[in-house]
């Protein structure tokens, strides 16, 4: 493949935390739309596009398709197809913790699972190492010392260059960063949910967490599986996820009450003259804390809509001030 030689002309990367890793603002997440059932040719455009447009972070995870490994395998297709030319400029990560084989060592936190996953996940793109692997969410069941322990010991076998942790509570967060920097490998990054609907990471105080512990974070459906942009504003159309009843987001979570909350963005994005989409991204970029949001994408075209957004100028305080009069949040929460 040939790349376009100003890709990171319009880019403006952002560090991670404290640590030396710069991330573009917006990466592009394999959660739908690269598995195995989907279409490689678009697959393949959708990766080979946001590549071009300066977005170097690529975020999967084992259990992505489906069937659950598709998706590492259609990025590792993609890879061996051309794009392995620019690896030492890719950012890859993927994860560990939810469901992936049958048995007792395929879920949760343990070790076994850990590394053993890690080192399909590799098979399956064909890398050496990733970049970032992820403890995907907190097993109750194992202690948090084996947990982060395994997440320690790939950096030491050379087989990720950092570790960060997913759907982890501020708690854990603060515990688990402890164990890693006595194990002289640092929490690098958070992955949490967060867009204007979902704001549990203001209300329960992660970002302060984050900033302490000196870790990145990077927003997960950002645009809330599609509800902030103006995709359901006209009823669920039938190629949608709604209409799919995925199951994170069915037809009876598109709520009038949501959707009345989102046509009140239309005048603001209007005189800024973003889209809605756009505005729902910048008003997640407005944190210093938050390093990067990670879109998903079923078109190239929603990808470049998104990664316009880095040569935008931040929102005004005006503009903050009329997104949070609609999307309010109860001061008790907080």
């Amino acid at each position: 493949m040939t790349a376009v030689m100003d890709r990171y002309s319009n880019m403006r990367y952002r560090r991670c935390g404290r640590s030396g890793l710069l991330l573009p603002p917006m990466s592009l997440g394999l959660w739908h739309n690269f598995g195995a059932s989907d279409n490689f040719d678009e697959a393949r455009l959708m990766v080979r596009g946001a590549f071009d447009l300066g977005i170097t972070h690529f975020d999967l995870a084992n259990n992505y398709g489906p069937p659950p490994g598709s998706a590492e395998e259609t990025f590792g297709l993609i890879l061996r197809e051309g794009l392995m030319l620019h690896r030492d400029e890719l950012i890859i990560s993927t994860k560990a913790g939810y469901r992936m084989w049958p048995g007792p060592y395929g879920d949760w936190g343990s070790r076994k699972y850990l590394i053993s996953s890690l080192d399909q996940s590799l098979r399956r793109m064909g890398l050496d190492y990733v970049d970032i692997f992820y403890s995907h969410r907190r097993d109750p069941s194992t202690p948090l010392e084996e947990t982060m322990g395994a997440l320690a010991d790939v950096v030491r076998a050379g087989k990720a260059l950092y570790v960060g942790i997913s759907n982890y509570d501020p708690e854990s967060t603060l515990e688990a960063a402890s164990i890693l920097r006595d194990a002289g490998v640092p929490l690098t990054i958070h992955q949490p949910a967060y867009n204007l609907f979902n704001r549990t990471i203001e209300t329960q105080g992660l970002l302060p967490v984050l900033e302490k512990v000196g870790a990145g974070c990077i927003a997960f459906s950002p645009l809330a599986q599609g509800m902030l942009s103006m995709r359901y504003l006209e009823g669920i159309p039938v190629d949608s996820r709604a209409a799919k009843r995925s199951e994170f987001l069915r037809p009876e979570n598109v709520t009038e009450e949501k959707l009345s909350k989102v046509r009140q963005l239309v005048p603001i994005a209007r005189d800024r003259g973003v889209t809605v989409a756009q505005l729902a991204i910048l008003w997640i970029l407005r944190h210093t804390g938050v390093t990067s949001a990670l879109m998903g994408a079923s078109r190239i075209d929603g990808i470049a809509e998104i990664a316009a957004c880095a040569t935008m100028e931040p929102l005004a305080v005006e503009e903050v001030d009329a997104i949070e009069a609609i999307f309010a949040v109860d001061p008790i929460s907080r």
